[in-house]
C-alpha cells in the first residue's frame, strides 16, 4: 500500500527537488521566500502533477499481469492452504 502513494508523490516532488538543487548550485539559498514565488510554484505544481500521472500510467501499463485463475485460500485435511494463482 505504501508503495502506490510513495511512488507518485516522489514523481510529484521531483520538480521541487530540481529547483532546489539548481538555485544550491547556483550558489542561492533555496529557502529564500523569493526564488518561491506563485509563478514558479505553479509550473512545478503542474510539472509535477504531470509526472506523476504520466508515472502512474506507465506503470500500470508495464505492471506483470498474473496468468491463470486464483484459488482462494482453503482448508484441505485440516491445514490451511494458501491462495494461489494456477
Amino acid at each position: 500500500m505504501a508503495r502506490e502513494v510513495l511512488e507518485p508523490l516522489a514523481l510529484f516532488l521531483v520538480p521541487f527537488a530540481a529547483y532546489a538543487l539548481y538555485l544550491v548550485l547556483r550558489a542561492r539559498y533555496p529557502l529564500e521566500v523569493e526564488h518561491w514565488t506563485g509563478f514558479r510554484v505553479s509550473i512545478m505544481t503542474l510539472i509535477g502533477l504531470a509526472a506523476a500521472v504520466l508515472g502512474l500510467v506507465v506503470l500500470d501499463a508495464f505492471a506483470p499481469r498474473g496468468h491463470g485463475v486464483y484459488v482462494p485460500a482453503h482448508e484441505e485435511n485440516g491445514v490451511l492452504v494458501p491462495g494461489r494463482i494456477e
